[in-house]
């Protein structure tokens, strides 16, 4: 992740899981939902292909980290940093240390689509407490990892990452509540609106280190510089509420939309016939004794 490449694969990879989850807690709020995401079926009662026994949230963890961890190793071609210790060196140091931080982050979102997979397919109920947990930890290393990040970072980027940990952290800790107490729209929301936050703002710091729109690099000696860092962070908060309403927006008006489609002709309520000359009352008064009587 250490190239600009490398912030804009992450950063779209989290952005494309945000923006999913944009529109999966807004469907589950117009709805009404108990749960964002209901479990799934007793694993006899789904289908046998392998796309009906899981989830896609499992195969996409599983897929985006991969797709993450694999140019962090062997890119650019020819490239093998895999190796951990410098043999060679009699001090015996240790190499590569922020690409075995970015493997190890992106292993824990891997691992945690293998928990998804396996609850869904070894077990007879999908275990979704272990699955939230499992998602929980992930961010949590992530948190870990990148505030020892900032340790060895310029001022600059000290700065930058330090504004990262802190939507990294508030996701993570809407995670763990989640643990016990999954059923609550304002998690929900609080989670999807920081997850924006995180991916527009991981964007932005790969282009503001590596490729300035100014073409001046940006300096971690100038306050001024600095400043304005923190001051683009909070643009970033207004953004991912306003990325969010909007996605909100579009949602409802499909929703409804879609509901009307649905609705059958002449399903709206219609008042009972009683003008003059009409049999409907006359049969309702014949049929009251009757009633009457049986109870």
């Amino acid at each position: 992740m250490g190239t600009l490449g490398g912030h804009l694969v992450a950063a779209l990879l989290f952005l494309i899981v945000a923006l999913y989850y944009s529109v999966l807690v807004s469907l589950a709020l117009l709805r009404g939902q108990r749960f964002l995401k209901p479990p799934l079926p007793p694993r006899d009662k789904r289908g046998r292909r392998w796309w009906q026994l899981v989830s896609a949230e499992a195969v996409v963890k599983v897929v985006f980290s991969l797709i993450a961890i694999l140019p962090e190793l062997f890119y650019p071609p020819g490239t093998n940093r895999m190796v951990m210790v410098d043999w060679e060196d009699p001090k015996r140091s240790f190499v590569f240390k922020d690409t075995w931080q970015h493997v190890t982050m992106y292993g824990f979102f891997l691992f945690s689509g293998l928990v998804d997979l396996v609850s869904q397919v070894c077990q007879a109920r999908q275990n979704m407490k272990l699955e939230r947990a499992a998602e929980a930890l992930a961010f949590c290393v992530l948190v870990l990892l990148m505030t020892n990040h900032i340790e060895t970072k310029s001022a600059l980027e000290s700065r930058a990452h330090a504004l990262f940990v802190l939507p990294a952290f508030l996701v993570a800790l809407v995670l763990i509540i989640e643990v016990w107490v999954p059923d609550q729209p304002s998690l929900w929301v609080l989670k999807t609106w920081m997850g924006l936050v995180l991916s527009n703002w991981l964007l932005h710091l790969g282009v503001l280190m590596y490729a300035p729109p100014s073409g001046q690099p940006w300096s971690g000696d100038n306050p001024v510089d600095l400043a304005f860092v923190t001051t683009f962070f909070c643009w970033h908060l207004g953004l991912g509420a306003v990325v969010l309403a909007a996605i909100y927006s579009l949602c409802s008006l499909w929703y409804h939309r879609f509901s009307s489609w649905k609705r059958a002709p002449g399903a709206e309520y219609q008042p009972c016939p009683l003008c003059e000359g009409s049999e409907e009352p006359e049969k309702f008064r014949a049929g009251a004794p009757q009633l009457d009587g049986g109870v």
